[in-house]
């Protein structure tokens, strides 16, 4: 087992107790909720006479079904007007914090605590989505979970969880121009599958990520779920303390120093032991794009569509689904595919540094004829940013829709789907069956630059060539 990882040491400092099934009773330092999971939770609570004992340590908002055009309450989806209700109620019962829609602080739940200064190295983070694990790009170890384990939580501030291995997975050197940290992801999931990382949490590291701003960070630790890890994490480093300085909960003061003493013996020592180590070159990684219907069916921009002599033998039977589901020919090349729908935005992609280089590719073009294409910002505080910057400008006059903060089409349990066959360019995270809304629709993921390029070539474009 591994020894001395950043994992190992925060896992040691937030166990309560081995609990008789072998699983440690793990205490959670913060707890992120919204209004998909939490609703059952806080009725099974109720029907207990439970009330939650830590509310300080819980942060609410609303993002998975609150539109992003009409905001306007109640809600047109009479089930998201209640799911509203839910929440509203429920953190003013318990005395939980809650960011509604308006406060100038609503958003995506993984948006907005990092942007708060709420995420910080050293933690212990839940909260019931699959995505928690963004948190982890602070040296944080964050698990999404169930709607039973939010529960758990809200009723005991702890967790019962087996103790993950630990894959340490270094990228090191540059990357070339019009490669981003969603690429890098992609990338790493392509080689190492979808359930490569089962049993595990990834430690990012090398020189590649040791490079990146905290929002690419982010990126990366976002999609470690999608590659079958519980968690993903990445050291705290200057970078981490220079984004999290002055942020509204971070430490003040004296408090600052303690603070960056105690993030900086977290981090894994240099004769740390791993259960597994990959080691992968910036330099070979190119624009990536997935072609099927699991992240790991990605590839370079420039390459062909493998064909199933090309598979290895246990991929062959969902890469055939996928041929036939997503209507693309295996051998034939990837750009050039018809796209109809263009997407920036989500958990994954919808920050300011996402936006600002986003809108530098937008920036005197147009959207294609024939191509809806929409920006959603992940917060109300990006928003804002991006307003202030111009950037909302720029997208609305290359034809891009400038929308309210949400998850929006990322898992459209909003008012923003998918119809019928269309087929979308998205930043988002997950290319499953059905996953943006309509059960017959389509999804392809890559970085937001290519989402760009993509809506205004109406196909999809290496951005390079856009670059140059």
């Amino acid at each position: 087992m591994s020894k001395n990882t950043l994992f190992d040491k925060v896992w040691d400092a937030h166990t309560v107790a081995t609990l008789p099934s072998g699983q440690t009773q793990l205490f959670i330092g913060l707890h992120l909720i919204h209004e998909v999971t939490s609703p059952q939770a806080f009725a099974m609570m109720r029907d207990r006479g439970l009330k939650v004992p830590y509310p300080e340590r819980t942060v609410a908002t609303v993002d998975h079904i609150v539109p992003t055009e009409d905001q306007s309450r109640p809600l047109a989806d009479s089930l998201a007007e209640e799911m509203m209700q839910h929440l509203e109620n429920n953190t003013k019962e318990h005395g939980i914090h809650f960011y509604n829609v308006g406060s100038g602080s609503q958003g995506i739940v993984h948006v907005i605590a990092p942007e708060q200064g709420l995420t910080q190295p050293g933690m212990t983070i839940a909260c019931g989505d699959s995505h928690t694990s963004t948190h982890g790009a602070f040296g944080a170890i964050a698990f999404g979970i169930g709607t039973s384990q939010v529960r758990d939580v809200l009723a005991s501030q702890t967790l019962a969880l087996g103790k993950l291995k630990v894959r340490k997975i270094e990228v090191n050197g540059t990357l070339q121009p019009g490669v981003y940290a969603k690429d890098v992801i992609l990338h790493i999931i392509r080689k190492l599958g979808v359930q490569g990382g089962v049993g595990y949490a990834y430690e990012f590291a090398g020189t590649t990520f040791e490079n990146m701003d905290m929002e690419a960070r982010m990126t990366v630790c976002n999609m470690a779920i999608e590659g079958g890890a519980r968690c993903g994490y990445i050291n705290p480093d200057r970078v981490t303390y220079d984004y999290l300085k002055d942020r509204d909960f971070a430490p003040k003061g004296a408090d600052w120093d303690k603070a960056i003493a105690w993030w900086e013996s977290l981090r894994s020592d240099k004769d740390a032991e791993y259960d597994d180590v990959v080691v992968f070159d910036a330099a070979e990684i190119a624009p990536t794009v997935t072609w099927g219907i699991t992240p790991a069916q990605g590839i370079g921009v420039d390459e062909p569509i493998p064909t199933v002599a090309q598979m290895p033998v246990d991929e062959r039977a969902i890469a055939e689904e996928a041929y036939q589901y997503m209507d693309l020919a295996p051998g034939a090349p990837i750009i050039g595919t018809k796209v109809d729908v263009c997407f920036v935005g989500s958990c994954t992609n919808g920050r300011i540094t996402d936006l600002r280089e986003a809108a530098k590719f937008a920036a005197g073009k147009q959207v294609a004829t024939g191509v809806k294409a929409f920006i959603v910002p992940g917060s109300e505080r990006v928003k804002k940013q991006a307003e202030a910057e111009g950037l909302d400008v720029v997208f609305k006059n290359a034809g891009f829709e400038w929308r309210e903060a949400g998850c929006s089409m990322c898992l459209a349990m909003n008012p923003d789907k998918l119809v019928g066959r269309q087929l979308s360019a998205s930043s988002s995270n997950r290319n499953f069956k059905g996953r943006q809304g309509s059960s017959s629709g389509r999804t392809l993921l890559m970085s937001p630059v290519m989402v760009i390029a993509a809506a205004v070539t109406g196909k999809v474009t290496d951005v390079r060539e856009l670059m140059n």
